[in-house]
């Protein structure tokens, strides 16, 4: 392994922690705050339960669809695309509110770890370049400005979600294409995820470093070879210059 001098980060579970969700409850509280957004706009959404069965069918086809396929799709043009059929004439601000108002109360539930923005800011102030590699149909809108309001989104320049490829983790291209525009080779990349079928091995995979941070997702479950545990990701910095360290005195040898 070469010295490492980018860091690429999963998001749910490893950046932000949800822990097991009751889906159910957080789609109909996302529904009802976007039903009225878009009643305060005057946009003809017509009653709740049928806005609510209207949307839901069809994000519930698109995400199994996305499932089979391995291509996330885009859940702010999914709901341009059928509002637009059903009369709802917004600009591009309004829509992203509405997309922000399914998405606000998994938002809020996230969880980030104590000084997670000293430990960024050390690993940023060290030299070394962080990015962002998420699976996910939640537009980079919402998104972004969660990060925002968590204070971390100016740590991560580069963010690559995968509904803007034809692809998704594990898919090795998305790795190397994540290498690409951070702009540093596979073996100088250490990939922190929570999964170890699409974050890990794949990373390993395509000669990164990888670190499985402990999550519900992971529990009980073999770190591969090659693979480096962590419980936090403050445990970060001394793992980099752990492995660095290694690379340097391999190199002098």
């Amino acid at each position: 392994m070469d010295e490492i001098k980018a860091i690429l980060f999963d998001l749910g579970e490893t950046l932000l922690t949800f822990g097991k969700l009751s889906t159910t409850r957080l789609i109909l509280q996302g529904a009802r705050s976007s039903h009225d957004f878009l009643r305060q706009q005057g946009q003809p959404v017509g009653s709740f339960a049928g806005y609510f069965l209207r949307y839901l069918v069809r994000l519930r086809l698109r995400y199994f669809l996305a499932e089979f396929r391995g291509k996330d799709f885009d859940s702010l043009a999914l709901l341009q695309e059928v509002g637009r059929k059903e009369g709802i004439d917004l600009s591009r601000t309004e829509w992203e509110e509405v997309i922000w108002r399914w998405y606000e109360p998994l938002s809020v539930l996230a969880q980030i770890e104590p000084g997670l923005h000293e430990t960024l800011a050390h690993l940023t102030e060290s030299g070394l370049k962080l990015g962002i590699v998420s699976n996910t149909f939640v537009n980079r809108a919402s998104l972004d400005r969660q990060l925002a309001d968590l204070g971390l989104l100016d740590f991560f320049p580069m963010r690559l979600y995968s509904y803007e490829l034809a692809m998704r983790k594990p898919d090795p291209r998305l790795f190397h294409i994540a290498a690409e525009r951070i702009g540093e080779a596979p073996q100088n990349i250490l990939f922190v995820g929570d999964r170890i079928d699409l974050d890990a091995r794949p990373a390993l995979d395509c000669g990164m470093a990888a670190a499985v941070k402990d999550a519900h997702t992971n529990r009980r479950r073999a770190t591969p070879p090659g693979a480096h545990r962590i419980r936090h990701l403050a445990e970060l910095p001394a793992l980099i210059e752990q492995i660095n360290t290694s690379a340097t005195q391999l190199m002098s040898t």
